[in-house]
């Protein structure tokens, strides 16, 4: 039976298909299971006790399965159960339990929860493209000619003149300069770009000759192909033709013209986190690059990151794409500037596994939707001051010209690195980021938002370290020597006044926010480096625990022991979310090759409205870079368990997934693109966040507004953080806790808990019996089973009584209740009921008669509510799946 088992489950790999199944959400139910292939059950026994049927492996993650059960009846699903989920917890249950019967079950269930690390129930969410609408028309400006360099090269397309990011006539500076590329045979050969939007026109003249099928995939329709089919699934197919549009007689021509471009398409319709997670890793050994031009919305109110699926594919990605060179996930920044959104609460873009791209018009000036933060790294050019981005369109032989947004500027970016992986494919996923940092142009030198770095260098909100050159680009990753591989140092969590929050959200402790702010510190030692293997620095992450009424006044910013400050978050005018930031991880790129040594400040500050107020509990830091010993190296994990304060078990490095199996409307990149982006007004004398009067010169506020208790890390709160991933919805309910070791402690405290409770009620009750039955006149006693009706009750539902709790009064009824006979009516089992439901009297014939000594009846509890929501996302976030569809780790 065992060896049957190791079989099927060796077997499985290979008798699944290659290509991803089709999937029938009407008719079946689909999950995620994350099978342990070191413990004691097959995937087959864990199918089996589960009664699902194994689909394929869920994309390209490892020992995660997708598995199908059908749906049930129409009555079950009104009433909300799911049966699988239901199932699982049986089992988990019965392999903690103590009061379990049967041996033989109680061994089959600690095999398999000790097997299933993770389960998920799969739902289907919508995805946003971050694409210009249709626009107006006459909005279009004439663009500048390019006709000598049409000449030179032998350009024949016929709106290569349009395309003024190619060749800028009048504003010669701001283009994406790769002609020059090009004239030395620099053209992407050999390197393919998956577009993961709406779909792919493969049919399109300017597109076939470079579409590469085996890459693509339909994860709306479960097909092969990416067809565009709805009336607005044109994304893609344009910004493929950015990227990889022929040389010929069509429309234009793109930035690596011979180079390859798949289609993933996820954005028109519905999709779950495992197809989600699926497409990010599609090809992946082929692609090199992942363009996304998506998110969530871009309305300044939402606040969403990649679930725990999802996160994984992406660490897996960067891990082991490309042969373990990894993938190169390119993200627009987002066109959420109008609506005062930034990048930094979107957890895609702030991903220190994204290189994320901001916009720049043709004049070289910061287009008003697009969205600042100290997670941008670079510009690239797209629409604003009266010009938009030509490219392909859906269409055997047709163009667009009303392109543009952070969403064309994340393929412009895409061309670009597709050509210096043509010439240096052995460039790793962190080497292109240093060669973003470091080859990047300054543009509008005289913008104030630009600042002077540690390392020498400026950075802007608005445009990273600047913006995007081919030939520089280019120029420096042919003679770039590849970094050394990544490290990390995870600090430990401060708790600022004794903040808390537990694995519900539900906060408490915490200073006070007033006027200055709160600050607190952090210290980076050598010893810790040294510890770490740490040498260089380069992304910065940094978790908050704050309270507050109304999310979007809240101010944070980050000041490095140089003195160098990063605001991580600015006000939000539209942000009325009261569920604050619940562990929320914030990214900045501005310390980049900064010396870490010494103490970080932190500052929290709001805006000191009089019916508005916050605490902040607490927050911890990672910083990531470089090892100095390559021999030392050791590997990132996706934590399971993770957001609470203090973390609950710092030692380990385990998490529970977020509930983001649940159902989000995600809108497509139109959805908050003003429709005039291609008149938007340009601009390069504003500052993104006003200077703020806590701070002179960059150096840290005064410690007189510094809170006592959180001014430094003392031993008594200071607790091992666990590892950051950017999220916010991490916790829907308890049955979320894994089949690992944290699951093993809570249900040991449970078992404690429920054996003190018993003895406690046992000793009680016979004190009980003694003072009554002992009272008989000699010469009466009789049988217990006498008493009120002539039947024993079942002891199980004495010791489950236990948990009730019993008010005073019920006491004095118990006592008379002894007495009272056989009129008395039955009691319920309150919310417990059902519990060992074979020993319910009615169940055993007779009548359904109570013991005398079993209290009155008393009012039913009503059932509670699992948990509270899992959303952690005020008003305007995705949208959150009810609690049965919450995942089961």
């Amino acid at each position: 039976m065992r060896l049957s088992g190791l079989v099927v489950a060796l077997l499985v790999p290979s008798i699944l298909a290659i290509r991803p199944a089709k999937r029938h959400y009407d008719s079946h139910n689909y999950y995620v299971l994350e099978h342990d292939p070191s413990a004691d059950a097959s995937l087959d026994e864990c199918a089996r006790a589960l009664g699902v049927e194994v689909v394929e492996q869920a994309g390209e993650l490892r020992n995660h399965w997708l598995v199908r059960t059908e749906k049930p009846s129409l009555a079950a699903r009104d009433a909300g159960d799911d049966l699988v989920l239901r199932r699982f917890d049986a089992i988990r249950s019965r392999a903690t339990s103590s009061l379990h019967s049967r041996a033989s079950d109680e061994h089959v269930s600690k095999r398999v929860a000790s097997s299933v690390r993770y389960l998920s129930r799969q739902t289907l969410r919508q995805r946003a493209k971050r694409a210009p609408p249709p626009i107006r028309p006459g909005d279009a400006a004439d663009a500048p000619t390019a006709e000598d360099v049409a000449r030179q090269q032998n350009i024949v397309d016929p709106e290569f003149t349009r395309q003024w990011h190619l060749v800028n006539d009048n504003f010669p500076q701001h283009m994406m300069n790769v002609t020059t590329l090009w004239e030395k045979g620099i053209t992407g050969k050999g390197v393919i770009t998956t577009l993961v939007d709406d779909g792919l026109d493969y049919n399109s003249d300017d597109l076939a000759a470079n579409f590469y099928a085996e890459g693509s995939h339909d994860y709306n329709d479960h097909e092969d192909l990416p067809t565009p089919k709805l009336y607005d699934d044109h994304h893609g197919t344009r910004c493929a033709g950015q990227i990889a549009a022929v040389k010929n007689d069509v429309c234009g021509v793109g930035i690596a013209y011979e180079s390859k471009v798949a289609g993933v398409r996820i954005l028109s319709g519905p999709i779950s986190d495992i197809d989600e997670a699926a497409s990010l890793n599609f090809g992946y050994q082929n692609a090199s690059i992942f363009s996304c031009s998506w998110g969530p919305p871009d309305d300044g109110r939402s606040m969403e990151a990649p679930g725990y699926l999802v996160k994984k594919s992406i660490v897996n990605g960067i891990q082991n794409g490309r042969a373990g060179l990894g993938s190169v996930f390119v993200f627009a920044s987002g066109n959420g500037g109008r609506n005062g959104d930034q990048c930094n609460f979107d957890g895609y873009t702030n991903s220190i596994y994204s290189i994320t791209v901001a916009s720049l018009d043709y004049k070289g000036l910061h287009p008003d939707y697009s969205e600042a933060c100290a997670a941008n790294m670079v510009v690239a050019y797209s629409s604003g001051s009266g010009n938009h981005i030509t490219t392909t369109d859906v269409g055997k032989n047709k163009c667009a010209h009303t392109h543009g947004g952070t969403s064309a500027a994340a393929p412009n970016a895409a061309g670009i690195f597709a050509l210096a992986l043509s010439v240096r494919p052995d460039l790793n996923w962190r080497d292109m980021q240093h060669l973003c940092v470091r080859s990047a142009v300054k543009v509008n030198p005289e913008d104030p938002d630009w600042e002077n770095t540690a390392s020498g260098r400026s950075y802007s909100y608005k445009y990273g370290y600047g913006a995007l050159s081919g030939v520089e680009f280019v120029e420096a990753a042919q003679n770039w020597q590849s970094v050394k591989p990544q490290a990390w140092i995870e600090m430990p969590a401060i708790q600022v006044g004794n903040g808390t929050m537990d694995i519900f959200h539900s906060m408490s402790g915490g200073e006070d926010i007033v006027e200055g702010g709160v600050t607190s510190k952090m210290s980076v030692t050598e010893d810790l480096m040294r510890e770490h293997n740490f040498e260089k620095l380069e992304h910065v992450t940094v978790r908050v625990w704050i309270q507050h009424s109304r999310r979007g006044d809240v101010e944070i910013e980050l000041v490095s022991p140089n003195g160098v400050k990063s605001v991580l978050a600015g006000k939000r005018h539209g942000d009325a979310a009261t569920t604050g930031f619940p562990g929320w991880t914030f990214s900045t790129v501005k310390h980049w090759d900064e010396n870490p040594l010494g103490d970080w400040t932190i500052r929290v500050s709001d805006q000191n409205s009089e019916t508005e107020n916050g605490k902040f509990l607490g927050w911890t830091m990672t910083f990531w870079g470089s090892v100095v010993d390559p021999a030392q190296v050791k590997q990132y994990e996706v934590p399971i368990l993770e957001g609470t304060l203090p973390p609950l078990f710092p030692s380990q490095d385990t998490t529970i997934p977020d509930a983001t199996a649940s159902s989000k409307t995600i809108p497509k990149p139109t959805a908050h693109l003003p429709g005039d982006h291609g008149d938007s007004p340009g601009e390069n004398d504003k500052p993104t966040f006003p200077i703020s009067n806590s701070t002179t010169d960059g150096k840290p506020v005064d410690d007189a507004v510094s809170a006592p208790s959180s001014s430094a890390v003392p031993t008594s709160t200071a607790v091992p953080s666990t590892t950051p991933t950017p999220d916010e919805g991490w916790f829907s309910d308890l049955s979320n806790l894994m089949t690992n070791q944290v699951w093993f402690f809570v249900a040991l405290g449970a078992v404690v808990l429920f054996g003190a409770g018993a003895g406690l009620f046992l000793w009680r009750r016979s004190v009980r019996r003694r003072q009554n039955y002992t009272s008989l006149p000699a010469g009466d006693e009789m049988a217990l089973n006498t008493v009120g009706g002539g039947r024993s009750g079942p002891r199980s539902k004495e010791l489950y009584a236990a948990f009730d709790e019993v008010s005073d009064d019920e006491d004095a009824d118990e006592e008379t209740s002894l007495r009272r006979g056989a009129e008395s009516t039955p009691v319920g089992l309150g919310y417990h009921s059902g519990f060992l439901d074979d020993d319910d009297p009615a169940s055993a014939g007779g009548p359904p008669t109570r013991y005398k000594d079993e209290p009155e009846p008393r009012e039913k509890v009503p059932e509670r509510s699992e948990s509270p929501s899992g959303s952690g996302s005020g008003s305007g976030d995705w949208e959150h799946a009810s609690q049965e569809h919450a995942p089961h780790p």
